[in-house]
């Protein structure tokens, strides 16, 4: 169980950004052109803005967040995005007649080009880029997701719903504390709970799922952790297709390619032949 964060007594308003980033993969194999588009499309409906919103509604409400105002868009050929807008605190619309109306409803702007929730000095994005290899058969999901708040409530609190709202072959994190703020005795804080890693907020059945790497640099805030699953099952990522019905050689090159993908993009460079 992930033990919850501990409030620190602050003079004032909490000044502290903190700001959780994402980058998830999803992959797959797919042995035609017309199976490789059907992925795409297949991944543009599961994920498109409508879905997103969804995830990203809900983020706000783990990490106890109001919305301000939602922006999203679905794109062509594919992809999609969202971003929200959040406050810390109830927003109160002045403008009903003697009513206090919390401004929580989604807000249509077609003209934009994203979708976007907004919270005070706070957001939460995500942006979708589907893709496929030209000629060797692998297709690519990737969704960009940041949430970024300012005052007490924290993006880790949604760390582990992100990553199983997704279907997450690869997922690479950073999360860094940003500015100060100042306690009752006028000291300045410039974190204001403890952190050795992101894997501290991450759920054991996760945390015993992905095979994990940290780079952090505790003296100025900033944590990175990258994670890929530990198993690979063949199966698991052909698209309409099952591995038995392959010959033994298919299968070789087959998981080859899409480990080399894998390792790639977890190392974020290109393989050496």
């Amino acid at each position: 169980m992930v033990k919850p964060i501990p409030r620190l007594r602050l003079q004032g308003f909490n000044n502290l950004t903190k700001a959780l980033s994402f980058n998830i993969y999803d992959m797959c194999y797919a042995v035609s052109e017309e199976q490789r588009q059907r992925y795409i499309e297949y991944i543009d409906e599961a994920y498109n803005a409508d879905r997103l919103t969804q995830i990203l509604t809900e983020v706000a409400r783990i990490i106890g967040a109001n919305l301000l105002n939602v922006a999203r868009q679905d794109y062509d050929p594919q992809g999609a995005s969202v971003t929200i807008l959040i406050s810390e605190e109830p927003v109160i619309d002045k403008k009903a007649a003697g009513k206090e109306v919390l401004a929580g409803a989604v807000r249509e702007h077609p003209e934009e080009a994203s979708v976007v929730a907004h919270l005070d000095k706070s957001h939460i994005t995500v942006h979708t880029y589907p893709e496929t290899h030209p000629h060797n058969g692998i297709a690519t999901f990737r969704a960009d997701i940041d949430v970024a708040t300012c005052g007490v409530i924290s993006p880790l609190k949604a760390l582990n719903y992100l990553i199983e709202s997704f279907e997450s072959d690869i997922v690479i994190m950073d999360y860094r504390v940003r500015g100060f703020t100042r306690d009752v005795k006028g000291k300045k804080h410039y974190i204001d709970h403890k952190i050795n890693s992101i894997q501290d907020f991450l759920a054991k059945p996760i945390r015993d799922r992905y095979e994990m790497f940290d780079v952090n640099v505790y003296q100025e805030n900033i944590f990175h952790t990258k994670m890929h699953l530990k198993e690979f099952d063949l199966d698991t990522y052909l698209f309409e297709e099952k591995a038995k019905n392959l010959g033994f050689k298919d299968r070789l090159r087959i998981e080859a390619q899409l480990k080399r993908e894998i390792a790639e993009l977890f190392h974020g460079r290109n393989l050496v032949d």
